[in-house]
């Protein structure tokens, strides 16, 4: 049976759990072969993206190096023709004052949340634009067009991050190659429950503390679901998305909106 995405191939950074792992099953189910990446044991993952048929391969690059990402497409190239759908979506959290921030963090947040998004795409467009057709689509966040205390350096490769996608959207607006980004409110990841675990450990409810981290910022108290974001990003790849381009589009669960 073909399905929408037979015979394309996706890498999906950091995509051994969470919100990456969410969108490559997303894409494996609409029939796309499937680049991995992620640090660590891959094995489980790998097995449950297969279960949709298509190739899958793995990929352990640290997106904070520039030669590595260059290896991944490499390996992209060589194993499975190149890529069709590049899904930027590795990135890390830490919170601290702006005067306080420690200087190596910042740097490492920079380079793998908005210069890991820089090199991933200039290495794919080639690829594409060869090809005549493909989707690069970044995983921001509503950290990208709002600031939130605590939060410099996120805040600032987010809204880096949205302004590559726009300057990219340009760049191939004549071409059927597009370039867009989500922008994900409240995601029950790693790094949100490490948030909720915080406010646990000051003695807080476990429902509670939930609540209280939605009520701040969600007006839908509902977090926004990995599946969620694999289906916008499937519209994004479909025909029907073909004119959304350099877009920011949310999914915040009514964030943006106050």
């Amino acid at each position: 049976m073909t399905t929408p995405l037979s015979g394309k191939t996706a890498l999906v950074t950091g995509s051994t759990s969470g919100i990456g792992l969410g969108i490559a099953l997303s894409l494996a189910k609409a029939g796309a072969n499937l680049i991995l990446n992620g640090f660590g044991d891959a094995s489980t993952v790998i097995a449950e993206v297969k279960q949709f048929g298509g190739k899958v391969g793995h990929h352990p690059a640290d997106v904070s190096d520039p030669a590595q990402i260059a290896d991944m497409l490499a390996y992209a190239e060589r194993e499975f023709g190149g890529v069709d759908i590049l899904v930027n979506n590795a990135g890390i959290q830490h919170v601290a004052a702006v005067e306080d921030f420690p200087v190596e963090r910042w740097d490492s947040i920079i380079a793998i949340n908005l210069s890991s998004v820089f090199h991933a795409t200039r290495l794919s467009l080639p690829g594409m634009r060869a090809k005549g057709w493909g989707r690069i689509i970044n995983v921001a966040s509503v950290h990208g067009q709002v600031g939130s205390v605590g939060k410099a350096a996120y805040v600032a490769a987010k809204h880096g991050v949205i302004g590559l996608t726009k300057v990219v959207g340009l760049e191939t607006a004549t071409s059927n190659v597009t370039c867009n980004a989500i922008c994900p409110g409240w995601v029950l990841t790693p790094l949100v429950q490490k948030q909720i675990d915080d406010r646990i450990a000051s003695g807080v409810d476990p429902q509670q503390a939930q609540h209280d981290l939605l009520a701040e910022k969600q007006p839908s108290l509902e977090f926004v679901t990995p599946p969620q974001l694999g289906e916008l990003v499937l519209f994004l790849c479909s025909e029907a998305g073909s004119q959304v381009r350099g877009a920011a589009w949310n999914i915040d669960g009514g964030w943006l909106a106050q």
